[in-house]
């Protein structure tokens, strides 16, 4: 058993928000990874996609979800399951920004919009 600490989850901080990863194939040998997006107020993530599903569950602030052709207005509560090759985009709350978990499996690569492989993140590591 593996215990990851507070103090020891990894931060990855991008122009949008910070990834705190709780657990990964890279800590905690975990064989799905899970981590906090905080995102700040105002920010469009990139529209991308990804090789696997990911689960996103909202527990703070709110989103507007591009997924597909759909487009989602989410809020503390709310969960998304993002299929494998999706083009999706998250946009958070202009006032609030928002705060989710996600989950994707081990090793999940982030493609370009024209299928081009971004690599594994370093939260999901």
């Amino acid at each position: 058993m593996t215990v990851i600490r507070d103090g020891e989850a990894r931060r990855s901080e991008t122009p949008g928000g910070v990834m705190t990863t709780f657990a990964s194939p890279s800590q905690g040998g975990a064989s799905r990874s899970i981590w906090r997006v905080d995102a700040k107020p105002g920010v469009a993530g990139p529209v991308h996609d990804f090789d696997s599903e990911q689960v996103w569950t909202w527990i703070g602030g709110a989103a507007t979800v591009e997924l597909g052709d759909e487009t989602f207005h989410v809020a503390p509560g709310d969960t998304v399951v993002m299929p494998a090759r999706t083009l999706r985009r998250v946009l958070a709350d202009p006032d609030e920004g928002y705060t989710a978990v996600v989950t994707a499996a081990a090793g999940a690569r982030a493609l370009a919009t024209d299928g081009g492989d971004y690599g594994v993140p370093p939260w999901i590591a």
